[in-house]
């Protein structure tokens, strides 16, 4: 587990519901969606659109701003049928802080 705040009021979460975090020296992204808290990559894997400067559509998929591929923030399926996957790992919220399992 890496932890990446003290507090998940720490985290600057747009108006899209997603924030950028730092997890062992490399940004990723950690978004809000119905009460829960879920870390992906930075880049999309197909080409390298920003993650943060996507949308969360309300079937819970980050939706890349390039290209507009769709990934589950559960579990990085490619739901929208190009074949890539995403990286992503499960946010525990903690007295302690706010950690990601890597």
């Amino acid at each position: 587990m890496t932890k990446i705040a003290e507090h998940i009021n720490e985290l600057q979460f747009g108006s899209n519901n997603i924030a950028i975090a730092e997890m062992n020296g490399k940004k990723i992204c950690i978004a809000k969606h119905n009460d829960g808290y879920f870390a992906f990559a930075y880049k999309c894997p197909h080409a390298g659109g920003i993650l943060a400067d996507g949308h969360i559509d309300p079937l819970g998929n980050i939706v890349c701003p390039l290209h507009r591929y769709k990934f589950s923030l559960q579990n990085g399926r490619n739901v929208s049928g190009e074949g890539y996957h995403l990286k992503h790992w499960e946010v525990e919220l903690g007295e302690e802080g706010v950690f990601v399992h890597t």
